[in-house]
C-alpha cells in the first residue's frame, strides 16, 4: 500500500503553469481523439450511406444526442465550470495561509452538498423524462425516436450525480497544482463509451443469462460506465494530499458560505449557455432527420481546439492568477493575464484558419466519406472557435477576482441575442442548421468584445500599445498561412474517393504542417516572442540529436 501511495505521489506532483497546460492540452487531445474514434464507431453503425441522404437517417443517433441535453444541462447549472471558478479561489485563500483544516472542511462540504443536490436532480430527470423530451427538448422527433430518447435519458440521468463528486475532487487537485489524474479522467470517460459502443450494443450476458439485448441503448450504458471509471480515476489523485473527508456540511465555515454565495451567478451563467443548446436542439428537431446529430457533431468538432487551447491554458493558469491576487500583486496579475491572452490568440487564430479550409477532412475523421452538412456547419463555427477560446481566459480574469456577476450580465445579453438570432436565421430566413451556427459565431464575437472592453475599463493599463501591435502582427501572419492552406487544399482537395482514414489523413497532415510552418516563419519575421519557445524546442530536438551523432 505504501508503494502504491509513493507511486501516486510521484505521478501527481505539483506542476508549473507551462507544464500543467501542456499536460492538460495533451490529455484533451488524446481524449478528443478517443472521442473521434467513439463518434466514428457510432456513425459507422447508425448513420446511413451518403447516397441515402438525411431522408434515410435512422432515429437512433438523434435520440441519443437529445437524451444528453437535460442531464448535461443540470450538470452545467449545478456543477461544471461554476464549481471550479468559485471553489478554487476560496480554497486557495485558506491553503496559501496554511489553514488546511478550513480548506478540507470546505472540500468535504462541497462534495456532500453537490452530491445531495445532483442526486435530487437525477431523480427528477428520471421521473419527468417523458414530458421534458416531448415538450421541451425535441418535440419534432418521431414516436419511436421519442420513446428511445426517453429511455436513454433515464439511464444517463445518473451522470450529474457522479460528475458532481468527480468535479469537486478534480477541483481540489487543481487548486493545489496537481493535474495528472484530472487530465486522465476525461479519457477514461470516452473509453467507457467506446466499450458500450463495441460490446454492450451486442448485448450483455452474465453467467449465461441474457440481461441486455443490445442496440444503441448499450451506448447509454457505456456512458454510465465511463462516468464511474472517471470518478474512480479522479479519486486516486487525492492520495497523498492529506484530504480529511467528513460526511458533514460545515455550514459555519465562512469559506463554504462564500462559495455558496458565488455559485448562483456562475451557475445561472452556465445554465444560460445550455439554454441555447436546448433551443438549438428544439429547432433542429423540426428540420430534416439527422440535423440534430449533424449539428451536435459539428459543435463537438469546434469544441476540440477551444478545449485544447482556451480551456487547457486557462485551467492551468487559474490557480496562479488567484495566488497573485492573494499575494496582493495586481501588477503581476495583469502581466500574467496579458501574456496568457497573447499566447491564446497566437495559437487560436491560425488554428481557426486551418480548420476552415480543411473542414472536409476534419469531418471525414468522425464520419467516413465525410458529410457536406456537417462540414458546412463547422465552417460557419470557425469564428466561434477563435472567440470562445479567448473567452475562457478573459472570463477567468473576473472569476480570479471573485467577480462572477460581470460575466453573468454579459452572458445574459449574449445568450438572449443568440436565441433570438437562432430563431430568426433558422425559421424566418430558412437558413436551417447554418443559421444556428452563424448565431453562435456572431454572439461569440459580441461576448468577447464586451468582456474585454469591461476589463480594459476596470484595469486601464491592461491592453497597452505592445499588446495591440502584437495582435495585428498575428492577424497578418495568419492571413499568409491561410493563403498557403487554401492553395494546399486546392492542390490536394478532399474527394469522395477518400473513403478511408488513411487515404485522407496524409493529405490533411501535409496541408496542416505547411500552413502552420508558414505561420511560425511569419511570426519569427514579425518578431513575435510567442514563437521563440517553439523554435528553441524544435532546434534542440533536431540539432541536439545531430550534435550527438557528430560527437
Amino acid at each position: 500500500m505504501g508503494r502504491v501511495r509513493r507511486t501516486v505521489d510521484k505521478i501527481n506532483q505539483r506542476l508549473t503553469v507551462k507544464l500543467a497546460a501542456t499536460i492538460l492540452a495533451g490529455s484533451t487531445l488524446l481524449s478528443s481523439l478517443l472521442g473521434f474514434f467513439r463518434d466514428r464507431l457510432l456513425n459507422a453503425a447508425y448513420m446511413p450511406s451518403p447516397e441515402a441522404g438525411l431522408a434515410g437517417y435512422p432515429v437512433g443517433l438523434d435520440a441519443y444526442t437529445a437524451a444528453f441535453m437535460v442531464p448535461d444541462f443540470m450538470f452545467a447549472v449545478l456543477v461544471s465550470g461554476a464549481l471550479s471558478v468559485t471553489f478554487i479561489p476560496v480554497f486557495n485563500e485558506r491553503w496559501m495561509k496554511g489553514n488546511k483544516q478550513s480548506a478540507w472542511q470546505i472540500s468535504s462540504s462541497m462534495i456532500n452538498f453537490m452530491a445531495l443536490v445532483t442526486l435530487a436532480a437525477s431523480i427528477l430527470i428520471i421521473i419527468f423524462a417523458d414530458p421534458l423530451m416531448k415538450y421541451l427538448i425535441a418535440p419534432g422527433l418521431s414516436e419511436s425516436g421519442h420513446a428511445l430518447a426517453v429511455s436513454m435519458m433515464r439511464v444517463i440521468a445518473v451522470n450529474p450525480f457522479i460528475f458532481a463528486i468527480a468535479s469537486v475532487i478534480a477541483s481540489i487537485q487543481q487548486a493545489v497544482g496537481r493535474f495528472m489524474f484530472c487530465a486522465l479522467a476525461p479519457m477514461i470517460y470516452n473509453i467507457g463509451i467506446i466499450i458500450g459502443t463495441v460490446w454492450f450494443t451486442n448485448g450483455i450476458n452474465l453467467f449465461g443469462w441474457q440481461i441486455f439485448d443490445g442496440g444503441i441503448m448499450g451506448v447509454a450504458l457505456g456512458v454510465v460506465l465511463g462516468s464511474f471509471l472517471q470518478l474512480i480515476v479522479s479519486a486516486v489523485g487525492l492520495v497523498g494530499l492529506g484530504f480529511d473527508y467528513n460526511f458533514k456540511l460545515y455550514c459555519r465555515n465562512r469559506g463554504f458560505r462564500k462559495v455558496l454565495s458565488l455559485l448562483p451567478a456562475r451557475s445561472v451563467d452556465q445554465g444560460m449557455d445550455y439554454v441555447v443548446s436546448l433551443v438549438e436542439v428544439n429547432l433542429a428537431s423540426r428540420l430534416a432527420d439527422g440535423t440534430i446529430r449533424a449539428y451536435q457533431q459539428a459543435l463537438t468538432l469546434h469544441l476540440m481546439p477551444i478545449n485544447l487551447i482556451g480551456v487547457a491554458i486557462s485551467n492551468a493558469a487559474f490557480p496562479q492568477l488567484t495566488e497573485r491576487l492573494g499575494e496582493g500583486r495586481l501588477d503581476l496579475f495583469q502581466k500574467d493575464l496579458r501574456s496568457l491572452l497573447r499566447i491564446i490568440f497566437w495559437m487560436a487564430l491560425p488554428t481557426s484558419v486551418v480548420i476552415f479550409f480543411t473542414r472536409g477532412y476534419i469531418v471525414h475523421f468522425i464520419r467516413n466519406t465525410g458529410d457536406q452538412l456537417m462540414a458546412g456547419i463547422l465552417g460557419c463555427l470557425v469564428v466561434a472557435i477563435l472567440f470562445r477560446t479567448i473567452y475562457h481566459m478573459a472570463a477567468r480574469a473576473f472569476y480570479a477576482r471573485q467577480d462572477t456577476k460581470t460575466p453573468l450580465y454579459i452572458s445574459v445579453f449574449s445568450i438572449s441575442l443568440n436565441i433570438a438570432l437562432a430563431i430568426i436565421l433558422t425559421m424566418n430566413l430558412n437558413m436551417g442548421a447554418y443559421g444556428l451556427a452563424w448565431a453562435q459565431s456572431t454572439v461569440a464575437v459580441f461576448e468577447v468584445v464586451i468582456l474585454l472592453l469591461v476589463m480594459s475599463k476596470q484595469m486601464p493599463r491592461m491592453f497597452n500599445r505592445a499588446f495591440v501591435t502584437a495582435i495585428g502582427k498575428m492577424i497578418a501572419a495568419s492571413a499568409v498561412a491561410g493563403v498557403v492552406c487554401y492553395i494546399g487544399v486546392s492542390v490536394m482537395p478532399f474527394r469522395d474517393t477518400d473513403s478511408s482514414f488513411f487515404s485522407a489523413f496524409p493529405k490533411f497532415t501535409i496541408i496542416s504542417i505547411f500552413s502552420f510552418g508558414v505561420y511560425l516563419l511569419m511570426s519569427k519575421l514579425l518578431r513575435l516572442p510567442e514563437v521563440d519557445p517553439i523554435l528553441k524546442k524544435g532546434k534542440k530536438l533536431l540539432f541536439g540529436r545531430l550534435d550527438g551523432v557528430w560527437r
